[in-house]
C-alpha cells in the first residue's frame, strides 16, 4: 500500500480550481450542516464528487524512534481492549499536513491510498480560525471513501466531535454508543487524536477521552482514506489545520 497527498488547490468563491501537476482534480468541497441532529441533509443535491483515484506513495522506511514504539504500544493496548481484532498488519508514517481553507461550513480532503475496514490513525492536531466567533471548524479525516462519493467524515471542533456519513446526496450524523462527543478548546487549539475503526465501530480518542460510535451496517468502512479540514469562517485564511506525528496502521 502506498500513500501520497494530492497537490494543493486554491478556492475562488465556491469554485475549486486545481493546479494539476500530473494528477486528476481534487474532489469539490462539501458542505457540512451546522447542527448535529441524527439525520442531516447536505446543502445541495447538486454537489458532485469526481471518481476517487488513489495516489501511490508513502514514507518508505520508519526509523526506530520513540514515536514508533509508542504507536506500537497503542496498537497493543487497543487490541487488548477489543477496539481492533489484532495488531497484525502494516504501519506507515505520514508526512506532516498543513492546509488552510476559507469557506464557512465547507470541508475538503486530501486522499491517500485505499485502506481496509480495520485501521488505526494517530496524529497531533493543531488548528486555528481567523474569527473570534467561528462556526464549527477543525481538522479531521475522511474514510470509507467510495467511487460513488459515499464516505464517513469526522472532525474535532472547539466544542464537539462532528461525525458524519454521506450516502447519495444526504449527510447523516453517526450515533454515539458511549462517551460525550464533547470537546473543550479555545482558539487556537491542539489535541492528540486517535481514530480506530473495526467491525463497523469507531473509537475516537481526543486527548485520551474516548467516544465510541456505531457505523452503518450497510455502509462499509473500507475505501479511501484522507486528511480533511472544515472551515469555520470566510475571513482572511479561514481555518488553518496542521497535523503532525502521524501514523496509519492497516489490519490484515
Amino acid at each position: 500500500m502506498k500513500f501520497q497527498k494530492f497537490v494543493k488547490t486554491f478556492a475562488i468563491a465556491l469554485v475549486l480550481i486545481s493546479i494539476v501537476l500530473g494528477c486528476s482534480s481534487r474532489p469539490e468541497p462539501t458542505a457540512i450542516p451546522e447542527t448535529s441532529t441524527p439525520t442531516l441533509t447536505a446543502t445541495s443535491d447538486a454537489t458532485r464528487f469526481p471518481t476517487f483515484t488513489p495516489r501511490p506513495t508513502r514514507t518508505p522506511d520508519m526509523a526506530a524512534t520513540q514515536q514508533v514504539d509508542d504507536f506500537n504500544l497503542l496498537l497493543k493496548d487497543y487490541s487488548e481492549k477489543g477496539y481492533i481484532p489484532s495488531t497484525a498488519g502494516s504501519t506507515v508514517e505520514l508526512d506532516p499536513f498543513n492546509e488552510s481553507w476559507a469557506q464557512i461550513g465547507w470541508f475538503q480532503w486530501w486522499p491517500y491510498d485505499v485502506t481496509g475496514p480495520d485501521f488505526v490513525f494517530k496524529g497531533h492536531f493543531s488548528w486555528s480560525t481567523a474569527s473570534e466567533t467561528p462556526d464549527d471548524s477543525g481538522c479531521g479525516v475522511v474514510f470509507g471513501l467510495q467511487e460513488n462519493g459515499d464516505y464517513y467524515a469526522v472532525f474535532v471542533d472547539y466544542s464537539s466531535i462532528l461525525f458524519r456519513m454521506k450516502r447519495g446526496s444526504r449527510l447523516y450524523g453517526v450515533g454515539k454508543t458511549s462517551g460525550t462527543g464533547k470537546t473543550h478548546f479555545t482558539n487556537p487549539a491542539e489535541a492528540d487524536v486517535v481514530l480506530a475503526v473495526a467491525n463497523q465501530k469507531a473509537f475516537l480518542s481526543v486527548n485520551d477521552e474516548i467516544t465510541e460510535y456505531t457505523l452503518s451496517v450497510d455502509q462499509t468502512s473500507a475505501g479511501g482514506f484522507a486528511l480533511s479540514m472544515l472551515s469555520g469562517t470566510n475571513r482572511d485564511y479561514g481555518t488553518r489545520c496542521e497535523i503532525t506525528n502521524m501514523f496509519l496502521w492497516e489490519g490484515k
